[in-house]
């Protein structure tokens, strides 16, 4: 299971800039995270890169980053962390956090997956977002999907109870094996039914309208959100190399 397919991307000027300049700083690579937990038998700390003991939510797949930077400037009180593989991404996002004077903001480049299986401690986290994730539309490649019972069961055991999972997508079969995954799942319960009995969360007036949301909805691909609360942990992912 992971939770990208990696793709080597050319940076332009100002991203690579960017990059040399914010990179040291602000952003960490999966693969040295999980090394450090794995190494000092301890998981990762993320409140230590930080500076501050704040609630803590990770966003997997945070595209050029303008949902990830509008939603840390919008929660102060909150520190973000935004996984992604896609380094133009990434760039772009330094760039949105350092025009904005973020501190509540830190990136990492590499398989989100791998972080929460070998870095990330059980009940840790306060929620993991997931907006529009690769489809994947061609049957034939949906195992690839990120979202599958294995995942739904780690994300959920790395949450803390009363945390949040918060899913959306803009492919219909995607959102509707999204819920059935998630239904299976005892520790994740929907919450803000659009209407009751729907199966679906009502989109949160607080997650920002992207300018690739407003084109599937253009487009008259509905948007689905899937928000969830952990009422009960069950562990997930093998920590024995980090807890020892």
């Amino acid at each position: 299971m992971r939770s990208f397919v990696h793709q080597r991307n050319r940076l332009t000027e100002g991203q690579q800039n960017a990059w040399d300049r914010w990179w040291p700083g602000l952003g960490r690579d999966v693969d040295d995270v999980v090394a450090g937990a794995v190494d000092s038998g301890t998981p990762w700390d993320p409140h230590a890169w930080f500076g501050r003991d704040a609630p803590v939510l990770l966003e997997i797949g945070s595209g050029m980053g303008e949902t990830t930077a509008a939603l840390a400037v919008a929660e102060p009180e909150i520190d973000h962390v935004a996984v992604e593989v896609f380094e133009p991404g990434l760039a772009q996002l330094l760039m949105r956090v350092t025009d904005a004077e973020l501190s509540n903001q830190r990136l990492l480049r590499g398989d989100a997956v791998d972080l929460l299986e070998h870095a990330v401690a059980p009940a840790s986290l306060d929620g993991i977002r997931v907006y529009f994730p690769d489809p994947w539309p061609k049957r034939r490649h949906h195992k690839r999907r990120l979202v599958q019972p294995a995942f739904a069961a780690l994300a959920a055991s790395r949450i803390r109870p009363g945390g949040t999972l918060h899913l959306a997508t803009d492919w219909s079969d995607y959102a509707e094996g999204m819920r059935a995954v998630c239904a299976a799942q005892p520790a994740l319960e929907l919450r803000d039914e659009s209407a009751p009995g729907s199966g679906w969360s009502r989109r949160p007036d607080w997650r920002p309208m992207t300018k690739f949301e407003a084109r599937a909805v253009e487009e008259g691909r509905p948007v689905r959100d899937l928000l969830y609360t952990i009422v009960q942990l069950r562990a997930t992912g093998d920590l024995r190399s980090v807890t020892g």
